[in-house]
């Protein structure tokens, strides 16, 4: 998966607006992690797991990749259960293969 897939129609503005920022982070990769974690927890998080996610948006994208990657330790003021949540969180990245491309365009042997 490497975009947006659920629809934010049933999300309230605050969610939709957390939802489309972590869609656009600025890194690609920061982009995957943090906007398919979103996808999938959003809609169930509760006002005070929502203002976690936001504080640790507001980090700067080089540092929060270190962070998750475990390139540099974590500041203590991040060694939350949010970030340990989206540190912990594996994106659903499709490996492109031919047999993937075969199965996808409904080409076979």
């Amino acid at each position: 998966m490497t975009g947006l897939s659920r629809s934010s129609a049933d999300l309230d503005p605050r969610r939709r607006r957390i939802l489309y920022r972590c869609w656009h982070r600025g890194i690609r990769e920061m982009d995957l992690v943090f906007g398919q974690f979103a996808e999938e927890q959003i809609a169930t998080l509760s006002d005070a797991e929502l203002d976690e996610l936001e504080a640790v948006m507001a980090e700067e994208d080089q540092d929060l990749n270190r962070w998750i990657t475990g390139a540099d330790p974590v500041p203590q003021h991040l060694q939350t259960p949010m970030f340990e949540r989206i540190a912990a969180y594996r994106p659903d990245f499709d490996i492109v293969t031919k047999a993937s491309l075969d199965e996808k365009f409904g080409r076979g042997e």
